[in-house]
């Protein structure tokens, strides 16, 4: 199926495997607006692709689109806002024959502290790290 795991620990592992990819799978509005994953300082790219829309709307080709571009046995680290959209992405690559997915546990923000706000107690921001906004 997939496995859970911690955003610093997904970022050594796509330093350290030329071939592993991640994904960001939330909606365009909050890469545009929250930012992203900066994989620059180990020379790659983030792949933004929507899992569903803001509206709701799954996208019925997310699993396609991915098997256009990345082998099925490649290692996929797959991160949305707090993980609960990238594991449902995970079970449904695995589904399509993916082999070596990981969820990133906490996702890029994490889920929302006492106050309301995100990124104070997990994810990928509040781990420090590489990120940007556009």
């Amino acid at each position: 199926m997939f496995e859970e795991i911690m955003p610093s620990a997904a970022y050594e592992a796509l330093q350290n495997n030329a071939e592993a990819q991640l994904i960001d799978c939330r909606s365009m509005t909050e890469w545009n607006l929250i930012g992203t994953p900066d994989l620059s300082p180990i020379g790659k790219q983030v792949a933004c692709l929507e899992w569903q829309s803001v509206d709701g709307q799954r996208n019925e080709s997310f699993c396609d689109k991915i098997s256009e571009h990345i082998d099925k046995e490649a290692a996929i680290y797959i991160i949305c806002r707090s993980g609960a959209r990238s594991a449902a992405a995970c079970q449904a690559l695995a589904a399509a024959g993916f082999t070596t997915l990981f969820n990133v546990t906490g996702g890029f923000e994490g889920n929302t502290d006492a106050q309301g706000h995100r990124a104070t107690s997990e994810g990928w921001k509040f781990e420090g790290l590489p990120w940007r906004q556009p």
